[in-house]
């Protein structure tokens, strides 16, 4: 019924954009999404053009209630960039970025992915603060915040966002800003994608500048010693540098990365390399595109995956005794706790000024079982939901909506707390009453 729907809604003027449905040859190669666990059967996938397509497919979808899931660049944990029996908005052919050099702002397609940023941006020697993956979509990671190896020194992503085009669940294209529609503006700067498609980012760019990398790893038997030292190390680090350090049953990897400036740069990012004995790496020899692409085989298309995530205040010995308590019932090696550093830019911007919340925490959290069988899903969901569970006991409250493989009002509320989930229940009635975009860690609508 829904192919039918779209193919008479359409006779005549569907000119741009593509449809797709279970008996077309495409079909099994764009149902899929990155998470293998998220293994659904659409009705109708949608290969949007432009935003009058987007805008086409918004309505229909509000006017005879069809589910409808929107594919950034398909990377949502709990695989909500797709459905079954419902209709798939995918914005992937959207994927335009055109950067301008003397604004120093780059227009991005909905679906464009950080690979395409990145390269856009590189030629110029220009950067947006985005993720570490660059097969990730821009908007999924924008709409939830976007953190990274810049952020200390930039802000999240949100905070180079100068406006974005966005279809509402009525289908108008309302363009939003700090000066258009700025309550709107406040909710996508975390509030993920409840108040509609965004069919155009405009981001400020920032020069990058020189960048050193180092890259180390530390055997089991210094894994306490070494994230004590680590502990140490980064309480004194810039703001120009970055530092993440992931924890395996077999490998502590620790990751500094400076940039803007050369001065003091070898001596500080070396500091990381002598963590404790026995480790092993190098600094430099990685250029930052390299950097930005260096998880995209291990995150690959079509692996398994569970996250969730959280804020930790400070790096502390209690810290470190629950990711080596955690980490030693791994379910496979490929299983991991992440630690990414916060601070520095991203606790200048006011935490009421974005629904984003946790701008104050030191750290941020990922327990992340990877695995490729679908039976070993159980086990890998239950560690990754224990581990997850421990580390959630000595956390801040406040949580980063991107990397939550559950989901639910109860997700979303723990996210934003009380006051802003208010804000933005209010915010959602105005723009999508009808909760047309429920697929997502979601915000009901002010009753």
């Amino acid at each position: 019924m829904i192919l039918t729907k779209i193919a008479a809604t359409f006779d005549g003027g569907w000119a741009t954009g593509s449809l797709v449905g279970p008996d077309h040859k495409e079909y099994e190669r764009l149902r899929k999404v990155w998470n293998g666990v998220a293994d659904r059967r659409p009705a109708a996938i949608v290969r949007a053009r432009n935003s009058g397509d987007v805008s086409k497919i918004v309505k229909l979808a509000a006017q005879d209630e069809f589910r409808l899931a929107v594919r950034g660049g398909g990377h949502s944990l709990p695989g909500l960039s797709t459905c079954d029996n419902g209709i798939v908005l995918d914005l992937s052919l959207m994927n335009n970025v055109v950067v301008d050099r003397a604004s120093r702002v780059a227009e991005v397609g909905g679906g464009a992915l950080l690979g395409n940023l990145d390269a856009a941006g590189s030629s110029a020697d220009l950067v947006t603060p985005a993720g570490i993956i660059s097969h990730t979509g821009v908007a999924g990671l924008t709409l939830g915040g976007g953190m990274g190896w810049l952020s200390r020194r930039f802000g999240l992503t949100i905070d180079s966002l100068a406006g974005a085009d966005i279809v509402t669940a009525d289908g108008r294209l309302v363009q939003t800003s700090p000066e258009v529609e700025p309550e709107l503006f406040w909710g996508i700067r975390g509030g993920g994608g409840n108040f509609g498609v965004v069919t155009k980012f405009r981001f400020r760019m920032h020069p990058l500048g020189p960048v050193l990398i180092g890259q180390w790893n530390y055997p089991p038997a210094t894994f306490r010693t070494a994230l004590a030292s680590y502990a140490e190390v980064a309480a004194k680090a810039p703001r120009e540098l970055t530092s993440a350090v992931t924890l395996t049953s077999t490998n502590l990897s620790v990751t500094a990365v400076w940039s803007g400036s050369t001065h003091d740069a070898e001596a500080t990012v070396s500091r990381y390399g002598r963590l404790a004995q026995s480790g092993s790496g190098k600094l430099g020899g990685l250029t930052f595109l390299q950097l930005q692409s260096r998880n995209d085989a291990h995150f690959a298309w079509g692996r398994r995956y569970y996250a969730k995530g959280g804020f930790l205040q400070d790096f502390d010995e209690h810290a470190i005794g629950c990711l080596l308590e955690a980490i030693a019932d791994a379910p496979t090696t490929a299983s991991e706790l992440y630690i990414l550093q916060l601070g520095g830019a991203i606790s200048d911007v006011d935490e009421g000024a974005t629904a984003y919340s946790g701008r104050q925490a030191g750290f941020y959290w990922i327990a992340e079982p990877v695995w490729d069988l679908a039976d070993a899903d159980a086990r890998c969901i239950a560690w990754g939901r224990l581990a997850g569970q421990r580390l959630s006991e000595i956390s801040r409250a406040g949580n980063y909506v991107n990397e939550q493989a559950d989901f639910g009002k109860d997700v979303a509320y723990d996210a934003y707390g009380a006051e802003k989930y208010k804000r933005l229940a209010k915010l959602k009635a105005r723009f999508d009453p009808s909760n047309v975009f429920r697929l997502n860690q979601n915000i009901e609508p002010a009753s």
